[in-house]
């Protein structure tokens, strides 16, 4: 029996319905395109308010109004980075006519909601009444003026290579990042990398920043204020006692190459693991539009789905889209820096922020003609500041998506995602016509005389010329190949210029490319259980890199014995998997750092080092001073797997035979004040679940070395049966709503833990035959 709820709301023009099927998918009808959008708004916020807020007050620069002094720097580092310029050039941006009018219904819908919950205080997401907080009111410009949530490239890399280069060189950065294609770095005139210490890139790192919360934090006073800045490897802001990446798997098979002779579509966007999810799916439904899948609930429409005719998807195309720009700044004014043959001023804003408990607080932010300044070094008159397309116009993360997710052809889709800016995208494109696309999209910097892997001095010798035409991106559209496949690997086709384009030179390991490729490619009768296997396929192909150089006769270890005839397999239930990796990430690739970087400053630079520079030292002995040859090699992989395997011993017990990589390796979604209020019992973490796979097998599911916890991958999958789309299927862990008091808080995650999927239900028949909860919301 379906359960039916009614509320009245200003706003509407006729009444909309919220159909909320057993898994959590809610469906959503409106007589209208603004009235669709605002049930959008409207049902984000019923399912996902305080995530939603604490997007947009971090976003904003807000935190510290409702959280206190401990987040007063995360907000004015927020703050460098939000759109300041012309809002007419940006609306005009993304290429969609009624894209304002879209947004402002859509945040209508969401204050709706707020205004409601205010009057029925049941409503209202417990977290606010445990921190004593209430969700602020949301404006248009919220939505497009907010970047700092986006993935971008490769800022933070340059900084590392010029630290690295300070203490070493370039081929001992080889074993922190690898180049492809393959291209001699040049150091710009004028750089030296010396000047570019640790703290350079705090303030970005703190602008993207989650919130996280810490009774310390929570506590700190207006005097312990600055020192909340550092962030760690995993975007956990901490108390500074001196003041993991993300990828995506898609591809499309055409009809010839299925079983059935429709195409399909697999899609497994890989981003930090999160309660609630990032991704949240959703069915929109209005005259002439009809469209399924999932999106950011901060953001109208969808990202990654079907419109009944045409099914999308994206991974990062890694685009180098961020340059780390160094002033030479005037010893007598360090607001002056040096530009051509003269000095331009920075330009200052000061802000006053809002601090729960303490009085406001201005603060003073800073801009050159390149963008906002990050570091200031008056000791060495030097001065850094972010030169990012985040901050040209249209470059709000997925919100192009408002365009793409309508087409119905390949020509519609590219024409649409020449307006996508942010992130850089494969674009993978399938419909019921049989047609299969790729399309590499994003706004990309034309650089004259310098490739981006290095800090530039900003006095204007290495200006960016524009951007290039998004119409000469690389693109694949019915590929003799029958499919379509990207896991964030270098794809450049052959032929491409990439040496005159310059797109960008670091991208991700090849393994889940190269495994990908490798099942399609043996594969002529594809089916959609095909692909659920293929997203959740645990084979690591640096293991059987690895396994191919071990000694194979000859008196055998008992760590070699283990892993003598294991598959390469990293299933939760594997022995061999759990020695692997244990040997691999804690022993053999730190003996390697340690071998190419002897000085640990630089070593902690290197960590935790790129596997393909790693592994193709160890397969070409003589390729890097790291290993001098064969013997050298073998001695090297012997002594670690004996420490690897005592070690195993010691974390899961003297018998092998009781080893299972899931007792290390697990998915463990955390409430963000678990441990603030951990007497609140429903304010409660999902987990720890066992978890296979690793950062290198096709189910992604990249852990911190610390305590094996998976700590990225995708919780959100999707597999398209185009043109049966009620045969289609999804996951969404831990589960589709951010209310703990809801039945959808957590019922996808042990399901999304032994790999498995729901039905991506579309036709009006299904989803009415689905339905457990009916809102309607009618016209007040």
């Amino acid at each position: 029996m379906t359960a039916s709820k009614t509320y009245e709301t200003a706003g509407l023009s006729a009444p909309a319905e919220i159909l909320v099927d057993r898994y959590g998918v809610a469906h959503i009808r409106a007589g209208s395109r603004r009235d669709l959008f605002f049930a959008q708004g409207f049902n984000a916020a019923r399912d996902r308010l305080w995530q939603i807020d604490l997007w947009r007050k971090r976003g904003l620069g807000l935190l510290a109004s409702d959280f206190g002094p401990g987040y007063l720097e995360q907000d004015r580092a927020a703050r460098l980075f939000l759109y300041r310029g012309d809002m007419d050039a940006e609306w005009r941006a993304y290429g969609v006519p009624d894209l304002r009018e879209i947004v402002q219904a859509f945040v209508d819908g969401i204050n709706a909601f707020i205004g409601l919950a205010g009057r029925e205080p049941e409503l209202m997401p417990p977290e606010f009444a445990a921190l004593g907080t209430r969700p602020g009111r949301w404006a248009a410009e919220d939505v497009v003026r907010i970047r700092s949530h986006a993935l971008v490239a490769n800022v933070l890399s340059e900084a590392l290579r010029a630290q690295v280069l300070a203490k070493a060189d370039l081929e001992t950065d080889l074993a922190r990042r690898s180049i492809d294609p393959p291209h001699e770095i040049r150091i710009p005139k004028g750089l030296d990398p010396s000047a570019v210490t640790a703290r350079v890139l705090d303030d970005f790192k703190l602008a993207t920043a989650p919130v996280t919360f810490s009774p310390e934090r929570l506590s700190a006073t207006l005097a312990d204020g600055p020192r909340w800045r550092k962030v760690d490897e995993f975007g956990t802001v901490f108390l500074d006692p001196s003041a993991p990446e993300d990828g995506s798997n898609n591809w499309a098979v055409a009809p010839a190459r299925t079983a059935t002779g429709r195409p399909i579509l697999g899609s497994d966007p890989h981003r930090t693991y999160q309660l609630p999810s990032l991704r949240y799916l959703v069915h929109l439904t209005a005259p002439g539009l009809d469209v399924i899948g999932a999106g950011e609930p901060v953001l109208p429409g969808i990202s990654f789905g079907h419109n009944g005719h045409s099914a999308f998807s994206m991974t990062i195309f890694p685009t180098d889209q961020e340059d780390l720009i160094v002033y030479e700044t005037d010893p007598g004014d360090p607001d002056l820096y040096r530009f051509g043959d003269g000095q331009e001023r920075m330009r200052t804003v000061v802000e006053t922020i809002a601090v729960k408990g303490a009085p406001d607080q201005e603060v003073t932010l800073k801009f050159t003609r390149h963008g906002p300044v990050v570091h200031e070094d008056h000791a060495r008159h030097r001065a850094f500041a972010v030169r990012t397309v985040w901050l040209e116009p249209g470059s709000a993360a997925y919100l192009a998506s408002i365009g793409s997710m309508e087409a119905r052809s390949p020509e519609a889709f590219e024409a649409a995602i020449r307006h996508w800016n942010v992130p850089p995208g494969n674009q993978v494109y399938a419909d019921v016509a049989g047609n299969i696309a790729w399309y590499a999209s994003g706004l990309a910097p034309l650089r004259p005389n310098h490739d981006g892997l290095l800090p530039v001095p900003g006095d204007g010798r290495y200006e960016w010329d524009g951007f290039h035409d998004p119409s000469e991106l690389p693109r694949s559209v019915n590929p003799p190949s029958g499919f379509v496949a990207t896991a964030n690997e270098m794809n450049l086709p052959p032929g491409f210029p990439a040496e005159e384009v310059k797109l960008g030179y670091e991208w991700f390991e090849y393994a889940r490319a190269d495994r990908i490729k490798a099942v399609l490619g043996q594969d002529t009768a594809h089916t959609v259980e095909a692909s659920m296997r293929l997203q959740t396929d645990d084979l690591s192909l640096p293991a059987l890199r690895l396994l191919k150089l071990m000694p194979k006769e000859g008196a055998l270890s008992p760590a070699l014995q283990l892993l003598s005839g294991w598959d390469g397999h990293l299933h939760e239930d594997s022995g061999p998997a759990a020695l692997f990796e244990v040997w691999w990430t804690r022993h053999l690739k730190p003996a390697l750092l340690a071998r190419a970087a002897p000085d640990p400053a630089v070593r902690a630079l290197l960590s935790p080092g790129d596997h393909e520079s790693l592994l193709a030292a160890l397969e070409r002995p003589g390729l890097r001073p790291w290993i001098r040859d064969e013997q050298d090699r073998t001695e090297l992989l012997v002594a670690t797997l004996a420490d690897a395997y005592a070690a195993c011993q010691t974390l899961l017990g003297a018998d092998p035979k009781g080893w299972r990589w899931g007792d290390l390796h697990h998915g463990h979604f955390e409430h963000p004040l678990g441990a603030v209020l951990p007497e609140a019992a429903e304010l409660r973490d999902v987990g720890p679940l066992a978890k296979g796979g690793s950062g290198s097998t096709v189910m992604n599911t990249r852990y911190r070395q610390s305590d094996f916890r998976a700590v990225a991958g995708a919780s959100f999958r999707m597999v398209l049966d185009v043109g049966n789309w009620d045969g289609s299927w999804f996951i969404n862990a831990p589960g589709q709503s951010g209310d703990p008091r809801s039945p959808h808080y957590d019922d996808l995650a042990p399901l999304w833990a032994s790999r498995q999927y729901l039905p991506l239900l579309y036709s009006r028949e299904a989803v009415d035959a689905a339905a457990e909860l009916r809102i309607v919301l009618m016209p007040s």
